[in-house]
């Protein structure tokens, strides 16, 4: 039997994430273009991206509900994507440094032609980070492939003085809002 749920992820953070609500999923993913379109604003492109993941994981033969999500940090209204390198991370790490930042999640749940969607934005405020801090934490590999530049469940936790919303949201699924769109589809939790 087929899980009731597609997931257009490869994170391994969502799926740890639905695993721990008991949601059975199948994941399939499909690249898409995450470049941000000019002049869009940083929720809008979360929501797009989640979007757009969530449809290109739609197969013609396939019924069930595909999930998408997308992550992205804001800060000063600067979507700050992942780090190419060490310079990159301590450019990004050090504009969060000492102060608050967005951390915007965006699901969406496609299935045929109807899409629910929702953004969920949480603020996160950094303590003040050190030049060598910023190094060290670059060398473990973990701000690599983080929107960011960080993960708010692994190392880079040490970082956070405190956050105002989802701490699921930061990690990459709103576990509240996703919940309420599967059991609305009707996609059981706790299984």
């Amino acid at each position: 039997m087929k899980a009731p749920l597609v997931l257009a992820s490869s994170s391994p953070r969502r799926r740890e994430l639905l695993q721990q609500i008991g949601v059975e999923f199948e994941v399939r993913v499909n690249p898409v273009d995450e470049t941000p379109l000019a002049a869009e604003k940083p929720a809008d492109y979360v929501r797009r991206l989640a979007i757009i993941k969530a449809q290109a994981s739609v197969q013609a033969d396939d019924t069930r509900p595909v999930l998408g999500a997308d992550t992205t940090v804001v800060c000063n209204g600067e979507i700050l994507g992942k780090p190419a390198n060490l310079g990159d991370a301590k450019r990004i790490l050090g504009m969060l440094s000492g102060r608050a930042h967005q951390v915007m999640t965006a699901i969406a749940l496609v299935q045929g032609e109807q899409i629910q969607s929702e953004v969920v934005v949480t603020d996160v405020v950094f303590r003040n980070l050190s030049d060598a801090e910023i190094e060290a934490y670059w060398a473990t590999g973990e701000p690599s492939d983080k929107a960011g530049a960080y993960g708010i469940q692994g190392k880079g936790a040490v970082f956070v003085a405190r956050i105002e919303g989802s701490y699921s949201a930061v990690v990459g699924l709103p576990l509240a809002e996703t919940a309420a769109l599967l059991t609305k589809s009707g996609v059981p939790l706790w299984q």
